[in-house]
This record gives structure tokens, C-alpha cells and sequence, in this order.
């Protein structure tokens, strides 16, 4: 459904990773060079652009997956993918495994360290990105995810096919790697608040800033909103256009959270987070770009998008593994109401 009531206005196609996440929850995370026993391991389908997909399907939007997975032990990751209602066509097989991620997850916080295989996920082709959003045709109304699990030449693929046509670009520049940032032009984009800091210093935008002021300076860089990510505390909404709204309906007032343009006008917004007792923080980030686009697919402006990503991010942490938590559209209304 749309934020009109109608059909699904757009879809949403993800050009990403799918991984297999081998998770062990440790009493603690470990130190540098120390071994902490006591864990207890599981395993689970994940994947960056895989996870953005099964939560932007979740939330109802119409979700079309650009990958690839090992020919041999890639099967069972598609399938998961299918049967969340992902179209999968475009999931390419590859000689090298499907792509894999040590996480290691503090049972007390909920915190994790992560670690990657890329496997087949290296072997994605900008010529494949490419024949297969010509396929799906494009439009205005279409949202683009990108992630950095994939190598850049295809991610440049999909993001010039998605200006071309107009369509909506929303980048998780996460991991943080150099070189990358060019993808985030003219995109919205969700970094959390290290690969912010990352992304600001490879941007050559330098100077101390606090996590508002750094938001502010990449979106004036890039040309596009930025969704800072800040874990319990919610989100900030760093765009140029907020200017023109003021702080009268965003509640910035009482939060102490407003920024200003150079004028003293509002270029900033914080959402704040749900109070929720958090289980495994795995997949929160891909949780939110995932509702993100589906929210933008569906007609909801900017802002209201934001406002339900962030209650699906927060919904999210409440089971372990990336995809358990990832709430349905009843789920984040529920929680918002």
C-alpha cells in the first residue's frame, strides 16, 4: 500500500550483497589478540543488499534483488530471498562461494563486530547491473538501493542507470571505503555516525564537527539529503531543503538537536529512537535504509520515510540475527501510534 491508501506507487531494486552470516554470541567482545569462550553460534542468511531487500519487502514495497551467489551454495540464500516476495531473476550464479560474514554479538549490549568473504559478490559485473535494470525498465518513481559490499564498477552502474531515468538513489555507504564516496552524489544517503566521520574526511571536508555539523557538510557536498544513523538515539536528517520549513513542526525546539543554514534557518532534524531492550544489533542499519526506500517507493515524503525507518530499525534489534526482526508495515505502525 501506498501512503495514499492506493497500490505501491514505485518499486524498489537493491543491487547489493548476499552473504551467509555465521553469528556467535559472546558474554563480551573480544580485545585485540584475546580469545573469549562461552559462545554460542548460529547461522543465518544476511548480506547487506540482501537484508535492505527482505526489510523494504516487509514494509510492503514491491522489491527486485541485483546480486550474485556461489553456483554451488547459493541456492538456500535465493530461496530465502523468494520467499520473503523478492523478485530474484537478477541474482546471478558464480563459481566462487556466496559471500560470507564472521559476527560476533555481546549478548549483554547487543553490540557486534563483523567481519566479510566477498565470494561471489566480487564477481558482480557492471554489464549485468546494467542488463538488468534495462530489463526492469526504470521510472521516476523507482528507488535505488546501493551498499559498499560490492565492488564500485557496478555500483557506478546502477547509480548512473538510476539518474538516467530519474528514479530515487539511496546509498548505505557502509562499509566505509575509500573511493566510494562519488556514489553518494546527488543521493540520500545512511551513514551511522563512524562511516559519517569517514565519509567527511575522504570528502576532504575538514575540521572538527559535531555529528550534526558533519551531516550538514556532506549533504551540501553531495547535493543530497543525508540520514545519519545514531543507534538508540534515532536518526538525523541533515538536508538543505529543511531550510525552507522552519523548526515550527519538527519538534527541534525541545531537543536541542536543530542545526542552522547560514541564514540561522533549520537545515537539520533529529529523530528520536524507541525505547526497546535490544537483543542483537545486527542488521538495525540495514533495517532502516531498507524501510527508508520502501517508505519513498510508497509516496511518503522524506521526513515521514525517515519517521518509519527509524521504528523498523528500532524493532529490529529486538531478535537476534539481521532478518528476524525486521518488523511488517502493521508492526511500524503499531509502534509509531
Amino acid at each position: 500500500m501506498s501512503a495514499d491508501g492506493g497500490v505501491a506507487r514505485g518499486r524498489v531494486i537493491v543491487v547489493g550483497s548476499i552473504n551467509v552470516d555465521v553469528v556467535m554470541r559472546l558474554p563480551r567482545l573480544p580485545a585485540p589478540g584475546e580469545t573469549v569462550a562461552g559462545g554460542v553460534s548460529s547461522r543465518h542468511h544476511g548480506g547487506k543488499g540482501a537484508n535492505q531487500a527482505v526489510a523494504a519487502a516487509r514494509a510492503g514495497a514491491v522489491v527486485h534483488m541485483i546480486g550474485a551467489v556461489g553456483a554451488r551454495d547459493g541456492e538456500d540464500a535465493v530461496a530465502a530471498l523468494s520467499s520473503e516476495g523478492i523478485t530474484v531473476s537478477a541474482v546471478a550464479r558464480c563459481e566462487a562461494p556466496t559471500g560470507l560474514a564472521a559476527v560476533l554479538v555481546d549478548a549483554t549490549s547487543g553490540e557486534n563486530q563483523i567481519a566479510l568473504a566477498a565470494g561471489a559478490n566480487e564477481l558482480v559485473t557492471p554489464a549485468h547491473v546494467r542488463e538488468s535494470l534495462t530489463g526492469l525498465g526504470l521510472v521516476p518513481a523507482d528507488v535505488v538501493v546501493l551498499s559498499f559490499e560490492l565492488p564500485e564498477a557496478p555500483l557506478r552502474a546502477a547509480a548512473a542507470a538510476a539518474r538516467d531515468a530519474r528514479a530515487r538513489l539511496v546509498v548505505n555507504p557502509a562499509p566505509a571505503r575509500e573511493g566510494f564516496a562519488g556514489l553518494l552524489a546527488g543521493a540520500i544517503a545512511t551513514p551511522n555516525v563512524p562511516e559519517l566521520a569517514a565519509l567527511v574526511t575522504q570528502c576532504g571536508l575538514r575540521g572538527a564537527m559535531t555529528s550534526q555539523a558533519a551531516a550538514m557538510a556532506l549533504a551540501g557536498h553531495t547535493g543530497g539529503p543525508v540520514v545519519a544513523t545514531m543507534g538508540a538515539d534515532g536518526a538525523l536528517l541533515a538536508d538543505t531543503g529543511l531550510a525552507d520549513t522552519g523548526l515550527a513542526d519538527t519538534g527541534l525546539a525541545d531537543t536541542g538537536l536543530a542545526d542552522t543554514g547560514p541564514g540561522g534557518e533549520s537545515a537539520t532534524e533529529h529523530f528520536a529512537g524507541h525505547q526497546v531492550t535490544a537483543v542483537d544489533t545486527t542488521g538495525a542499519g540495514d533495517t532502516l535504509t531498507g524501510v527508508l526506500a520502501a517508505s519513498l517507493a510508497q509516496g511518503y515524503d522524506l521526513r515521514a520515510s525517515v519517521r518509519r525507518a527509524v521504528a523498523a530499525a528500532a524493532l529490529a534489534v529486538t531478535q537476534p540475527g539481521a532478518r528476524a526482526g525486521m518488523p511488517t508495515t502493521a508492526e511500524i505502525e503499531r509502534l509509531l501510534s
